[in-house]
């Protein structure tokens, strides 16, 4: 087994599946114990990194919240900058927002105006891939300024969902654990 097999293995490994949260029929995937243990939060921050490492990624965007989580320490790895992107209203400065459906409505993301500029080449970083929704729309922020999509991580992808269908088919994507079911 590689080094590599050997990760994937144990951050699975670390993941807790809890049935039907937040509603029933949703085998939520809880990442806090992986969280919890130093070493394999220093390993998921390496593996994520790690595809994206001769890209020239210039930032990194978490998508809020447990994005937040794991996208600092990935934009440290590949010596980028964090951007936070947040849920309408949350950001302090002038925004750029979209929004996107959802199953019962719509969300709305937003960034800060001035975060990205026609330098920077982007990582967009969030914890899970279900639909896409959410990484899509993160993409659509970044393709309203003048920057480079690279490409996407994720920690955990439900494969049985496609989420990668919703993402632009040219950009890099690399999930380090995916799970089968939703």
């Amino acid at each position: 087994m590689s080094s590599v097999d050997r990760s994937a293995d144990a951050l699975r490994r670390a993941l807790r599946t809890i049935p039907d949260f937040p509603e029933p029929g949703i085998q939520f995937q809880d990442i806090t114990p992986l969280l919890a243990n130093p070493n394999l939060l220093a390993r998921a921050a390496d593996v994520l990194a790690a595809p994206f490492a001769d890209a020239g990624i210039t930032q990194v965007l978490g998508v809020e919240s447990r994005g937040f989580i794991l996208a600092p320490l990935i934009a440290q790895r590949l010596g980028a900058g964090f951007v936070p992107v947040r849920k309408e209203g949350k950001l302090p400065h002038d925004t750029i927002t979209t929004s996107y459906e959802l199953e019962y409505g719509t969300d709305t993301v937003e960034v800060h105006a001035d975060a990205l500029n026609a330098d920077d080449h982007i990582l967009i970083h969030d914890d899970v891939i279900a639909t896409g929704g959410t990484a899509a729309a993160t993409a659509r922020l970044v393709e309203q300024t003048e920057a480079a999509l690279a490409g996407f991580s994720f920690l955990i992808a439900l494969a049985d969902l496609n989420g990668r269908d919703a993402l632009p088919a040219d950009a890099a994507v690399h999930t380090a654990l995916p799970v089968a079911g939703a």
